[in-house]
């Protein structure tokens, strides 16, 4: 939906309240599921079959008891809340919005376990079913009040009775009715996963769990501060429309890196159930490191694609006629924002190490570290450098998590990694990266070109691997 947003929008500014906002959502995602997703496949290698529903049953409830706190706090404190928000604009324009998204919250927050539940039961095609379902009604929906309806209005006389008193040309709450509609719906199409919930506390079980998973709460909290505290932030530290439009431009470019996004999202969805069922093997150590390998290679391939492709994926994040060119101000820093990217993937890989010895005080200590540098090195750079501090800092704070993960877990769970080959792909990566957008000017055929040379080479690095999975395949 990026490029009709952009389009549709007046202007940066109105993106920027929009990148603002989702940041948000993304902290009280993390806040209401309480790490609950981990938690429940984790607890889940630990009970008896006959215990399993005792999980599901103290998984769901703690969402619901948060969910409900959410509800409570919010509409008690609705008007401190968005005057906080609105800042120097309309509070009451921020408290519609707050009020759509404490449902959006709540619905999603409510599906967490549901959704997890289809993982560890290993049924792609109902979770990717009712994940598409979401998708189409977001779209639709979306398309609806931003594209047609206004073009309904000015041509039919129909739609123009339908829409008067209440239609608001290029107001950005449709996006969020359009959420809250799709989020609604996936909740309902969860049901049948929750027929056999019983609202009962296995008080025991209970206590476990939420030992297991407090660590992770606040972990998870930790990842989006490192993730999302800037743009949580911007507005206040670049205050006034300036701050807007640069948040505007951060969170336009910042989509293009969605791409790659979308591969560790998949890998992160698959790989936990893996990691924790595969653990019991004896050559586990080896295989996590075989797949790091894998991992980093991939995203490092993505990465490099997307950077030399950006004279044409611009295209993507056009802005409207008046500001056709605006956000492409910004593409300098997407390089970068894609390194984050595997940097984040990197982490997650290594991370499987304290979920799977139970020692997740350590994601605290790693976590809170990292959100340290990013609380500090934002409120330093973001006044000065605006959003090119802000992605500075990102790796900064990834780069020191990385190292406290790797040097705990080497010592506590020591996996075989192959730590030259992955940093000859990173800077291998990063140098074709850099070379096609600042040397070469984003040509396109010159970029393709040396994208060819790094595929070239890394498949005669791996060629020997490629064989033997080859030669594997066969015998199956």
């Amino acid at each position: 939906m990026t490029p009709i947003y952009l389009r549709k929008f007046k202007d940066a500014a109105v993106y920027g309240v929009y990148s603002n906002l989702y940041a948000w959502v993304s902290m009280w995602n993390a806040i209401l599921a309480f790490g609950m997703e981990t938690t429940y496949f984790r607890f889940l290698q630990k009970v008896d079959s006959k215990d399993k529903d005792r999980v599901f049953n103290n998984s769901f409830v703690v969402t619901l008891l948060t969910s409900l706190l959410l509800l409570a706090s919010v509409f008690t404190f609705i008007d401190p809340i968005s005057t906080w928000f609105a800042g120097e604009g309309d509070a009451t324009e921020y408290a519609s919005y707050i009020q759509y998204f404490v449902f959006i919250l709540v619905a999603d927050a409510l599906a967490v376990v549901p959704f997890a539940k289809l993982r560890a039961q290993g049924r792609p095609i109902r979770y990717s079913y009712i994940k598409f379902i979401n998708i189409f009604i977001t779209v639709l929906a979306n398309l609806f009040f931003i594209v047609y309806l206004s073009n309904w209005t000015k041509s039919s006389t129909f739609w123009a009775d339908f829409a008067s008193g209440w239609f608001r040309e290029g107001w950005i709450g449709y996006v969020f009715i359009s959420n809250l509609l799709a989020s609604s719906i996936t909740l309902l199409l969860l049901i049948p996963e929750m027929l056999t919930l019983r609202l009962r506390i296995d008080r025991p079980l209970m206590k476990s769990m939420l030992a297991y998973s407090f660590p992770i709460l606040i972990a998870n909290i930790s990842f989006i501060i490192n993730e999302n505290l800037d743009k949580m932030f911007f507005p206040k530290l670049l205050p006034g429309e300036y701050g807007k439009t640069e948040l505007g431009i951060y969170g336009a470019v910042s989509k293009i890196a969605i791409f790659l996004n979308l591969f560790i999202t998949a890998f992160r969805l698959g790989a936990e159930p893996f990691f924790f069922s595969y653990a019991k093997n004896e050559n586990a150590s080896r295989t996590y490191a075989k797949i790091m390998e894998y991992f980093v290679m991939l995203m490092v391939l993505v990465m490099v694609g997307i950077t030399v492709n950006l004279d044409w994926l611009k295209d993507f994040i056009k802005g409207n006629e008046l500001q056709p060119d605006i956000y492409w101000t910004g593409l300098k820093v997407v390089p970068f924002i894609l390194l984050n990217f595997v940097l984040l993937g990197i982490y997650m890989n290594l991370s499987v190490w304290y979920k799977l010895t139970d020692q997740t005080r350590f994601a605290l200590y790693i976590s809170l570290t990292g959100a340290l540098v990013t609380i500090i090195l934002n409120f330093l750079l973001i006044p000065i450098y605006s959003y090119p501090g802000a992605v500075a800092t990102t790796t900064a704070a990834y780069l020191v998590m990385i190292a406290l993960s790797l040097y705990w877990g080497q010592k506590y769970y020591p996996v075989p990694y192959h730590f030259l080959k992955i940093a000859l792909y990173l800077v291998g990566g990063l140098a074709v990266s850099l070379a096609s957008f600042f040397i070469f000017d984003s040509d396109f055929w010159i970029g393709n070109g040396l994208l060819l040379v790094f595929c070239t080479i890394i498949i005669s690095l791996e060629k020997k691997n490629i064989e033997q999975v080859l030669a594997q395949r066969k015998k199956t």
